[in-house]
């Protein structure tokens, strides 16, 4: 990509993840010449107090666009199918966070504190990662660089808003809070349910569909993308994936075995160097990370860092982002910074 003082940007999609990306270019001042928002049908969307037009999608309307970013949709194929290799053909390069190019090997999946290098063997197409994969990868690799990495367990505590909107509202509308003393009731008898269960005053371990040795979608996507991404696919990940009455902030349990032996001491300090890292871990003081206060932050947020006293080098961390930002928009935008650097 030719070095510009502006770039002509698409955000192709107006869910909760293409609003986000919205807010996101504005708040990281991204030298923006024009913008085009496009959907499925043309209207008018606010954002923030600021309009956004919004157009039919066609290939047409990549014409002159230097970087596009596909909000994606998990769970289903995404417009990057339809429309990528169109916008890529009119000379974008596409950034996509939907879920399908991610295990293409012709295109990278990047994350960018960990293989930014990556961006650079792009064929026109470069994939964001999961949005649970985004934040592990963000903690793990700076432990794997200084001590290697042998094994991973993760259980995921995932917002409704990494399902999308109509989630975001199952949740509001299940849960009716009642004045006084009374308790909360819940209206589970809803018509357009969004989860495959009740998800107010519930966790249920199923995220994606169930696929091989009855792993879900979301959980193979931990395993082969922190791989991929990492470049390392002897590491022995395995993932249970839950979702949580939570708005926005996926919350994650990993266990790890490192190769060689590093002290609590020495992964602390370590991770409050690393790129786009809070350490926040001071449990005397009840201090840890929690979704209700990463929300609207770019960071991966790292705690309750402590040793295994049953296992030679295994440590465990828990670990929290905003899925939204970091796990969708935010990681967009900064694989857009770096390639236009």
């Amino acid at each position: 990509m030719k070095k510009k003082t502006k770039y002509n940007v698409a955000v192709v999609g107006v869910g909760a993840v293409g609003i986000e990306m919205l807010r996101v270019l504005k708040q990281k001042n991204f030298p923006l010449g024009e913008l085009r928002v496009f959907a499925r049908s043309a209207r008018s969307i606010e954002v923030d107090a600021d309009k956004y037009p919004v157009e039919q999608i066609s290939p047409q309307g990549f014409e002159g666009i230097n970087i596009a970013l596909f909000a994606g949709t998990e769970g289903e194929r995404g417009a990057s199918v339809t429309f990528a290799k169109e916008a890529v053909k009119r000379g974008a390069v596409v950034i996509d966070n939907g879920a399908d190019f991610r295990m293409d090997k012709r295109v990278p999946l990047v994350v960018p504190e960990v293989n930014a290098s990556d961006i650079r063997k792009h064929k026109g197409i470069i994939a964001n990662p999961n949005c649970s994969t985004i934040q592990m990868v963000v903690a793990l690799w700076p432990i794997y660089k200084k001590a290697g990495i042998k094994r991973a367990v993760v259980t995921t505590l995932q917002a409704s808003s990494g399902a999308g909107r109509s989630a975001v509202e199952q949740l509001k509308e299940e849960t009716t809070v009642i004045s006084g003393r009374d308790f909360i009731s819940i209206n589970v008898d809803l018509e357009n349910r969004a989860m495959p269960q009740q998800l107010s005053f519930n966790v249920f371990p199923q995220i994606g569909g169930f696929a091989e040795d009855d792993y879900t979608s979301e959980e193979w996507k931990l395993v082969r993308e922190t791989h991929k991404i990492m470049h390392d696919d002897k590491i022995k990940i395995s993932a249970t994936t839950v979702r949580v009455p939570v708005r926005t902030g996926h919350s994650e349990s990993v266990y790890i075995e490192t190769a060689r032996p590093i002290s609590v001491e020495r992964v602390k300090h370590i991770l409050s160097k690393a790129p786009g890292i809070i350490l926040l871990d001071d449990p005397q003081k009840n201090l840890y990370p929690m979704p209700k206060d990463v929300e609207g932050r770019d960071e991966t947020f790292i705690g309750r860092i402590r040793r295994d006293p049953f296992v030679k080098n295994g440590l465990w961390l828990w670990v929290v982002a905003d899925n939204l930002r970091k796990g969708a928009a935010t990681n967009a935008i900064q694989i857009a910074e770096v390639l236009i650097k």
